[in-house]
């Protein structure tokens, strides 16, 4: 039986208030010990231990102390690791410019520019497809990052332990680390009272250090965490890390899968190309099939749809190649907008290129 499993069984042999009292009319009564079960007679024993419910109680803070700390700070890590990739990365912070800026070329007949988007929007960037429905906006978007910003394809290597935070809840993980505060206190107090203990002197020179170590991360787990959402205008208070991180990790998981099947396009192009190449005898027209093409998506349609114009055209009023000339040289703002988010205003990123 492991220890844990003891101290929760012996939990179960306290006295309740009514035994008690039982056991203290017994007694008043004067009737001998031997009439009672042997079970009896072990409560009866039991009961006479001086605070016996705080020593219990506290034999099972202590078994059960490591396997706690063991649990909370893989959890506290990934939140720390997570908050603090997203954070930093600076290529993702780049890719995030260049779908604000082709966002904001899209919306420019209609509304004016702005600061930043929400980050469900991101999944979004699926819902657009072509006309064959087989890609996305996201393909051409990563399309042009990899024919534009080839040092950005990797930007998911700078994300880490997305994932592991995903499933963390932090508010049980704060609320368990409290309780583990609180439990050492009852410790720390049963300590005072029985210094000569060996027992309860080792507990507290092996693991009070520990503690703090854990009581530190827990704090910086949390200020990191609202740090982050905060960055992205979001509210950390209705945002938990199962709905944050997952944002991330979805992207990831299509940016990847668009950048596959953008390779296999090119293949399919690549090859079909060379086979035209190939000394055979000329067919007659009617029988000559039809050369696949990579699938345009249709922009236009959409936007004509949405009273938007179209995705590129000629002149210096904000057309797509212009966007992306200017990204490439500084980062995508736009002083006109409403809307103010740290993400594309800190320090050195609004003095930027003005549409």
């Amino acid at each position: 039986m492991l220890k844990s499993d003891f101290l929760e069984l012996l939990e179960r042999f306290i006295p309740s208030d009514y035994e008690l009292k039982l056991i203290e009319n017994y007694e008043r009564e004067g009737r001998p010990l031997l009439e009672l079960s042997e079970e009896d007679r072990f409560m009866v024993a039991f009961s006479k231990t001086p605070r016996l419910a705080q020593r219990i109680s506290t034999l099972t803070f202590m078994g059960n102390f490591s396997e706690s700390i063991l649990l909370l700070k893989p959890q506290l890590n990934a939140i720390i690791t997570a908050s603090m990739s997203i954070k930093s990365s600076s290529k993702l912070k780049k890719i995030l410019e260049i779908i604000l800026a082709f966002g904001n070329y899209m919306n420019s007949g209609k509304r004016g520019s702005a600061y930043g988007f929400r980050l469900q929007s991101l999944d979004l960037l699926l819902d657009m497809k072509s006309t064959d429905r087989k890609l996305t906006l996201l393909h051409f978007i990563v399309s042009i990052i990899q024919e534009k910003y080839p040092q950005l394809h990797n930007f998911h290597t700078e994300l880490h332990c997305l994932d592991k935070a995903a499933l963390v809840s932090l508010d049980s993980i704060l609320a368990d680390v409290r309780s583990l505060e609180k439990g050492m206190a009852v410790v720390r107090k049963e300590f005072l009272q029985q210094k000569d203990s060996a027992v309860l002197t080792n507990f507290m020179s092996n693991n009070s250090s520990l503690l703090d170590s854990v009581v530190k991360d827990s704090k910086t787990a949390e200020e990191v965490y609202h740090s982050v959402v905060e960055y992205f205008g979001e509210d950390p208070k209705s945002t938990p890390p199962s709905v944050f991180f997952p944002v991330f990790a979805r992207f990831i998981k299509a940016y990847k899968l668009a950048e596959q099947e953008n390779k296999q396009h090119k293949k399919k192009i690549s090859e079909t190309d060379f086979s035209t190449d190939l000394p055979i005898s000329d067919p007659p027209m009617s029988t000559m099939p039809a050369l696949p093409r990579f699938p345009r998506l249709d922009l236009i349609a959409e936007l004509k749809r949405r009273q938007m114009t179209p995705l590129v055209r000629e002149g210096k009023d904000g057309a797509i190649e212009d966007i992306i000339t200017a990204l490439q040289a500084v980062p995508f703002t736009a002083r006109s907008g409403k809307r103010s988010s740290r993400l594309f205003c800190d320090s050195g990123f609004c003095e930027g290129t003005s549409l």
